[in-house]
């Protein structure tokens, strides 16, 4: 018998909102959370845009003594995680634990221990700190929270640049599909916002001077956020019988690679993973679908992107809702992935698709609609989710109503 994967749990800890409810309205309203800021090592400093997280202090102190003592990253994904799991219902006792999994994907892990841990050896003269490797390591959110819930089923981190968290909830439902798991913690975290990240991410020159303007033909590259996104994903009879509130089903996932270039986008790729994603979904009115794009505001991206999702709904893609909200969050890296599909799940189960802010010219290039600056209804059925990444790495998530 096939074994649905549906989902329980949503949690989100973003620039928009440090809960499911903030992220919501902040989306909806067209917020834009990007705003400048100056970062520094030593004599070091630079500034620039970036779309970061505020007053999350409090809620940090209450986290365990473990957590307390972790990378940022890894108390993001806490508080996103404690936040799907409270909406799920479920209680994690020795049984639950045993068929749990817990996969939770990190672009780059412990960032700024890492940046920290350099200034101190070599600005300072001083030792890095004896817990530094337990910090940075990328499965380091992960097993924090298979401590914190008792987990015990499959657990590890996936690690693959802008599809991580694509790839984290793809891989998740695959475990529970095979019968490997019954219930899953799937997402991502992503914190960077140092001196050190972005310096690098600066010297690309992909990096925009002002804001994120995604498919605009103006656009100037991509803002580079932080934030965790996790879902609860479950077997659906596992959460029909428990009685549980069923969000959505997860009907598709596709992952490809495109084996052409570490920076150059591949139309053929991602159309590829789009497809796979689709592929045992029936779509009759393609106005009843919205595609949360990858969306970085790239020169490159952009276009490719958009003749992608031609390529793969032909002459439909004209009625299609299409947007990028990481124009109102930023790139949040690994993290994109878990909070764009959170994004999706909003928009299918509320009727509303989010815009695209901060555009105001249309490229010739990039010809669909992309839901400009103000959100709007739209009776959705079937919500896409597009994470497309450095070194040609493409993950895809379809979303159905129940």
């Amino acid at each position: 018998m096939s074994r649905n994967v549906v989902v329980t749990g949503l949690g989100a800890v973003t620039p928009l909102g440090a809960s499911v409810a903030e992220f919501r309205d902040g989306l909806f309203a067209g917020r834009c959370a990007i705003q400048e800021r100056e970062y520094s090592a030593d004599r070091f400093s630079l500034t620039l845009p970036v779309a970061p997280i505020d007053g999350l202090e409090d809620r940090i102190k209450e986290l365990s003594p473990q957590l307390m003592r972790a990378d940022r990253f890894s108390q993001l994904a806490a508080l996103a995680a404690e936040e799907a799991a409270a909406q799920s219902g479920l209680e994690f006792d020795e049984a639950l634990g045993a068929r749990t999994a817990c996969i939770i994907g990190t672009g780059i892990g412990g960032q700024s221990t890492f940046d920290n841990g350099y200034v101190s050896m070599l600005c300072r003269e001083r030792r890095p700190h004896p817990l530094t490797i337990l910090k940075v390591i990328p499965n380091a959110a992960a097993s924090h929270l298979t401590i914190k819930y008792g987990v015990r089923g499959p657990a590890f981190a996936v690690s693959s640049a802008c599809a991580t968290g694509a790839h984290a909830i793809g891989v998740s439902a695959e475990l529970i599909k095979s019968g490997a798991a019954d219930v899953a913690f799937a997402g991502a975290s992503e914190a960077i916002l140092c001196y050190g990240a972005l310096e690098a991410w600066k010297a690309m020159h992909i990096l925009s001077d002002e804001t994120c303007r995604p498919f605009s033909k103006n656009r100037k590259g991509l803002v580079i956020g932080e934030g965790a996104g996790v879902l609860v994903l479950e077997e659906e009879e596992h959460a029909k019988k428990r009685g549980a509130d069923i969000l959505c089903r997860l009907s598709g996932f596709g992952m490809n690679a495109d084996g052409k270039d570490m920076i150059n986008p591949d139309v053929n790729g991602a159309a590829g993973a789009m497809n796979l994603a689709l592929k045992d979904i029936s779509i009759d009115e393609p106005s009843r679908v919205y595609v949360n794009a990858h969306g970085t505001g790239t020169l490159l991206n952009d276009p490719t992107e958009t003749k992608a999702i031609r390529s793969v709904f032909g002459s439909g893609a004209d009625a299609l809702a299409v947007s990028s909200t990481k124009s109102m969050h930023g790139h949040l890296l690994g993290a994109a992935g878990g909070i764009e599909a959170i994004t999706a799940i909003l928009a299918l189960r509320e009727g509303v698709v989010p815009p695209t802010v901060n555009y105001d010219e249309a490229d010739p290039e990039c010809d669909l609609d992309y839901v400009p600056n103000e959100a709007k209804k739209r009776d959705i059925a079937v919500a896409l989710s597009n994470s497309f990444a450095f070194g040609g790495l493409n993950a895809v998530t379809a979303f159905e109503k129940v």
